[in-house]
């Protein structure tokens, strides 16, 4: 699946099949929400972003409406994709809402606010992918946090 802002000028790329997993780990949870790290990679010229993999959290807290990843073992398993060929990093993140829409969050912005300012994580544009699931459908979309905003992508 290719997804465009035209604003931005950035293209997302992520296979199908990753997607029906994320909304597969999604539905494990549910009604709770429940999330991950996005890994991929950026194009040379930085105009597009692959999304190749998920990190699943190894400890967590979730609710119906919240959800805080911890950090047990994620450091190792990004070295672990940085060190393959090409070389994957994180590009963001990704959650469910349970019987909510998939639209950010003051929570959600604040979390991308935080990766950006992160020292330890070298990206200035994380891609988030909202999951709204209900118990017979799910939604998805799609955004990229760029200049304090987020920006909405659409399926090519």
């Amino acid at each position: 699946m290719k997804l465009i802002n035209e604003e931005t000028g950035l293209r997302i790329s992520i296979e199908q099949s990753l997607i029906d997993t994320l909304v597969l780990y999604g539905r494990d949870q549910y009604p709770k929400e429940f999330g991950g790290i996005l890994v991929g990679y950026y194009s040379d010229d930085k105009r597009m972003v692959d999304i190749i993999d998920s990190i699943l959290p190894i400890d967590f807290k979730s609710t119906k409406t919240t959800f805080e990843r911890g950090v047990e073992g994620l450091k190792e398993a990004l070295e672990e994709y940085y060190k393959q060929n090409p070389s994957l990093i994180c590009i963001g993140e990704w959650h469910t809402h349970p019987n909510a829409v998939p639209v950010p969050s003051c929570t959600d912005y604040n979390a991308m606010r935080e990766i950006v300012d992160a020292s330890s994580v070298c990206i200035d544009n994380p891609v988030m992918i909202i999951i709204g699931l209900t118990e017979n459908s799910e939604k998805l979309a799609f955004y990229v946090y760029m200049e304090n905003k987020f920006y909405k992508y659409e399926i090519i």
